[in-house]
């Protein structure tokens, strides 16, 4: 019960008392052979305690790195999407995003009624058995609909998301959901940009650093805890490297005294195969089905071959349910809404291809709503549209390709960015946090937002009329 609750102590540390402590690894993250066979009830013998020395002393070294490391990581996290503020009630999409409960092998990390409280119905959401609607297209899903929707069986749900948010700047009341600190709907004016990238840099000290050698791949580590939070967000290849399948099919293994292949045939009889690397592990068998995407050997995948292979959708799951495996194994709990609002901002450039009958210049990244403006503005002149594709850009380049050369030069690299402002004329349109503070305006958050402070406050009215007014006005700013 205390373990579960969270109170004190946790599964592994009982694992630790009742059975044996294990395999240890050393100073330098490999794992010393010779397991520890005794638990703590039984009490470590003189060698067993040496052994176990090591990862005390490597818990001291690491609290002292992690602290700069997380740090540093919020500090982009911040600069990537403090201009991400709620601007608007409804954006009007028709889009939706599909969630269903994340799971790391047979254990559900994130249930699906974690993943829908708060949020807005992207869809009708019917029982399948008894056509009982539990919550209709842009309504509100508290928990107790939630815990409904789950009980009910229902897999997958379709939810407004802040992947699929049409607003321009920032996002919208309704693609964003509950405001996590009050549990109330969001209001406009708020800044979630900020909120989120605290909200993932804080618990950044409570992630382990250490990189587990695990007998999967030979000669690699499996990047765990702070380490992988960051190879995600900045979208490097990541270490300990997984063979992914290019193609949907059927898997056939065939093995040789020097090598093993695992050959992909898909329903039209093409073939692809994968030689694999001595020492690493299959994740699929002889007959399996797979998709397109999937791992065929165990391992991290490259972001970039999920965004070729499986395209933007793809790439966004597996950005989100992999940073919420790292915190949820070390048992910190994150609102997925707080990742979207980060990786759509890493997802928000596109790379033109072909330039068609737009001003666009191929080989240039453009934000994708600009993208999207010029083409409707060239297909309505009945012109050929531009040709582009979506880019995933880690979070350091994500904050440096912003509008706001202000907000770019504060951050990183500012000589560079500077000069390139000059070069190209650029005029900041003074939309985020950063920008209006470095200039000494209010920040168009809060309070601080157009719509407050266009409203005028009347002096010349008698003060019997002073409540009246009061009245007036908080119509108005309800208005």
């Amino acid at each position: 019960m205390m373990a579960d609750s969270g109170a004190r102590g946790s599964k592994s540390q009982i694992k630790q008392l009742a059975g044996m402590r294990g395999l240890m690894a050393n100073p330098s993250g490999k794992i010393i052979e010779l397991p520890i066979r005794s638990s703590f009830r039984e009490g470590l013998d003189v060698l067993e305690y040496f052994i176990s020395t090591h990862g005390a002393r490597k818990g001291n070294a690491d609290t002292a790195l992690k602290t700069a490391d997380s740090g540093y990581l919020t500090r982009r996290l911040v600069d990537v999407s403090q201009d991400v503020i709620v601007r608007e009630e409804d954006c009007g999409t028709t889009e939706s995003y599909e969630v269903s409960e994340i799971k790391e092998g047979n254990e559900i990390i994130e249930s699906i009624s974690e993943r829908l409280t708060g949020r807005y119905a992207g869809e009708d959401i019917v029982d399948p058995n008894t056509g009982e609607v539990y919550a209709y297209r842009d309504s509100y899903m508290d928990t107790k609909v939630a815990d409904r929707i789950e009980n009910a069986g229902i897999k997958k749900v379709r939810i407004r998301s802040v992947f699929t948010c049409k607003s321009k700047h920032g996002v919208c009341a309704k693609c964003y959901g509950m405001n996590m600190a009050t549990a109330e709907k969001i209001n406009i004016e708020e800044a979630v940009g900020i909120v989120a990238a605290q909200s993932i840099g804080e618990p950044g000290t409570q992630l382990t650093m250490r990189t587990f050698h695990t007998g999967g791949v030979a000669g690699s580590d499996i990047t765990q805890g702070l380490p992988r939070v960051e190879e995600l967000f900045e979208a490097r290849k990541p270490k300990g490297l997984a063979i992914v399948t290019e193609i949907s099919g059927t898997v056939r293994i065939e093995e040789t005294k020097k090598k093993r292949t695992v050959v992909v045939v898909n329903e039209s009889g093409e073939e692809m195969s994968y030689d694999i690397p001595f020492g690493s592990r299959l994740k699929v068998a002889n007959g399996d089905v797979i998709s397109a995407g999937d791992e065929i050997t165990e391992g991290s995948v490259n972001p970039h071959d999920i965004i070729r292979i499986k395209g933007v959708k793809g790439v966004k799951n597996y950005l989100l349910s992999e940073v919420q495996k790292v915190y949820r194994l070390q048992g910190v709990d994150i609102n997925d809404k707080h990742l979207e609002v980060v990786v759509r901002q890493m997802t928000r450039k596109v790379k033109i291809e072909d330039s068609g009958d737009t001003d666009l210049l191929p080989g240039t990244m453009i934000d994708i709503f600009d993208f999207n403006e010029e083409n409707e503005r060239v297909e309505a002149l009945g012109g050929q549209p531009a040709l582009g594709r979506i880019a995933l850009i880690g979070i350091t380049k994500a904050s440096l390709a912003t509008e706001s050369f202000l907000s770019a030069a504060s951050f990183q690299e500012t000589t560079r960015v500077l000069t390139d402002a000059a070069i190209k004329g650029k005029i900041d349109p003074l939309l985020g946090l950063k920008e209006n503070v470095i200039i000494g305006k209010l920040i168009p958050a809060g309070t601080g937002m157009t719509r407050y402070r266009s409203v005028k406050l009347s002096t010349d009215k008698e003060s019997e009329g002073l409540e009246q007014n009061a009245d007036e006005l908080t119509n108005e700013i309800k208005a």
